[in-house]
């Protein structure tokens, strides 16, 4: 058995038991508050890449990155699930380097190993963590965007709400910035359920937007016309004379829609022409 391979069975070995010295030392580093919890799964994360590290010697380098990568992904989702700020994750790294070079290199001298054969693992130490630290980066921010995506979605949820307010009568007040994934919500998630709200009338209040762009105002009266096929009459109320100024820019023809000052307005005339009938 040549000498990298000693220190490979070696790491194999006592992977637990270096992990465990190797995160006593780290601790005494952390800014942060570290539950048991996570304590028991960073020595379980570095019992794994030790054991990985040592499978690796007999490997090349792309061969040895295939496993890391696998690894690396599940653990930076986990990072990503515990630590809201990237930086906690990435400022370890330089010293947890570090502690493997000067660990590993210690066991390496103690088993007798050439300059040559000890120069070898250190290169893949620091090859091995170089790769773990990109990936878990990338997974890191692929966790972070879907779980941004999905918070999207519930506050989309919550800022477009059909309210009824009589028999047939509901209003959809948008409220706060309309954007392309709001407007897509509204096309994708409120409009299709609007039958079930047994809607004849509805009142789209706009008083709780300061501004659109043109292509946003385009979007929004596409869901007028998209209602107005369902046989639902729609009002708009509470649009500012800036927000005039962008439907007029749109090209958009106001005269075929019904609009009012305010939300009482419109209910006033809806009653109006209630009783007239």
């Amino acid at each position: 058995m040549d000498g990298i391979k000693k220190v490979g069975q070696y790491l194999i070995e006592n992977a637990e038991k270096i992990a465990r010295e190797m995160i006593d030392l780290a601790i005494e580093h952390v800014n942060y508050q570290v539950t048991n919890e996570m304590l028991e799964q960073s020595i379980k994360n570095n019992v794994d890449f030790l054991e990985l590290l040592a499978n690796s010697f007999n490997e090349t380098n792309d061969t040895a990155a295939e496993e890391l990568i696998k690894w690396s992904k599940k653990n930076g989702e986990q990072q990503a699930a515990v630590f809201t700020q990237f930086s906690k994750i990435i400022k370890p790294y330089a010293k947890n380097r570090l502690m493997y070079l000067e660990y590993i290199t210690k066991i390496s001298i103690e088993l007798g190993l050439s300059t040559e054969e000890v120069v070898k693992i250190n290169n893949r130490i620091c090859y091995l963590m170089d790769v773990s630290m990109a990936e878990t980066m990338i997974a890191y921010e692929t966790y972070r965007d879907e779980l941004m995506s999905e918070r999207k979605k519930e506050i989309n949820k919550l800022s477009a709400p059909i309210v009824p307010i009589q028999k047939g009568i509901a209003i959809l007040p948008l409220v706060g910035d309309i954007n392309y994934e709001r407007v897509q919500h509204l096309l994708d998630y409120v409009v299709p359920t609007m039958p079930d709200f047994e809607i004849d009338h509805l009142i789209i209040d706009f008083s709780g937007i300061l501004m659109i762009d043109t292509e946003i105002a385009q979007h929004i009266f596409t869901i007028h016309n998209v209602l107005e096929l369902l046989g639902i009459h729609v009002m708009f109320t509470g649009i500012r004379p800036n927000l005039s100024m962008v439907i007029v820019r749109a090209g958009i023809d106001f005269t075929s829609f019904h609009t009012f000052g305010s939300v009482k307005h419109a209910i006033d005339s809806l009653e109006k022409n209630i009783l007239s009938k």
